[in-house]
């Protein structure tokens, strides 16, 4: 599958793709058919707490699993992305069973 990470409106820390980038690779090992994976990080209201959002989107045959989620840092966002598109991910699987 292949991972592209977008930052909007600021440059992404190489620690930060790296953690990313491991994360998603989970995701990789639950669905073998998956193309593309694009996440993409924003800060919402910078002024404010719990502004950091990620956004995951996996495109797979006849159709594409998106979730995003928001917290206080990227890391924690994406671990919330990750978790809830395992779900995404058995159910899709489970409507082909």
């Amino acid at each position: 599958m292949n991972t592209v990470i977008n930052a909007v409106k600021f440059k992404a820390d190489p620690k930060l793709e790296a953690f990313v980038t491991e994360k998603v690779a989970k995701l990789d090992k639950m669905v073998d058919n998956a193309t593309k994976c694009e996440v993409t990080l924003k800060v919402d209201k910078p002024e404010s707490e719990n502004n950091k959002v990620a956004e995951i989107s996996i495109s797979l045959p006849r159709q594409t699993l998106f979730n995003s989620k928001q917290a206080d840092t990227f890391e924690q966002a994406v671990l919330e992305c990750v978790d809830t598109m395992k779900v995404q991910i058995e159910k899709y699987k489970a409507s082909f069973k």
